[in-house]
């Protein structure tokens, strides 16, 4: 059972930045058993909290909240200018060689799979235009395994996990996308957003996070 605590690593009057455990919703769900929530648990603390963006159930590390109209607005628009810096980090099935430059560009549509939601699927002709960036980070030949870091230029839901579907090396512990339907190693999806850059929405301050990854 997943403790019922917050961990803010940052808060002022303008916005929170909160680290997400694996297994927590961002926001809630249907039914009365998917109302524990990062967004819930964060309002009943700062009730002017507002989601910015979420990150999947099965994904931990950072996460931004706004407090209030106004600095909703200015990191909503962050966000959907891409103005936001985003890294994350997992680890792949499968032994992925580096590409030719340091960076790898995936620059692959992505839609709903109408049959199948939640899923999504590569569609080149109804997908909305989906990019990520990913270098190697190291490999482990023991379990065949590769750990990568991830840079998302755009924000479609599941994208860095259909994305790396799409090449071969399905995220360890996917159980949507993933070769085998079984949690990873550490009992969880291998994917953690290890770190957020932008311009705070007030003072313009230029902020970084970093949650460290844990796996």
């Amino acid at each position: 059972m997943l403790s019922t605590a917050l961990t803010v690593l940052y808060a002022d009057a303008a916005l929170l930045v909160l680290d997400k455990p694996s297994g927590l919703l961002s926001v809630p769900g249907l039914g009365a058993d998917k109302q524990d929530c990062l967004s819930a648990r964060a309002q009943a603390l700062y009730p002017d909290a507002l989601i910015t963006h979420r990150l999947d159930q099965a994904t931990s590390g950072l996460m931004l909240m706004a407090r209030g109209a106004d600095a909703n607005r200015k990191l909503s628009a962050a966000f959907a200018s891409r103005s936001v810096g985003k890294r994350y980090l997992a680890v792949v099935e499968g032994i992925l060689a580096a590409p030719d430059d340091e960076w790898g560009v995936i620059d692959l549509p992505i839609s709903l799979d109408w049959p199948n939601r939640p899923r999504r699927i590569i569609d080149q002709q109804n997908g909305k235009p989906s990019v990520t960036r990913w270098r190697v980070l190291s490999h482990d030949e023991a379990k065949q395994t590769t750990r990568l870091a991830l840079e998302p230029l755009t924000g479609r839901s599941h994208q860095l996990r259909v994305h790396l579907q799409a090449l071969g090396h399905a995220i360890i512990g996917d159980t949507l996308y993933g070769r085998q339907p079984t949690s990873g190693p550490a009992g969880r999806m291998l994917l953690h957003a290890e770190s957020l850059e932008l311009q705070h929405p007030v003072s313009g301050e230029a902020l970084r996070f970093v949650s460290d990854t844990p796996f």
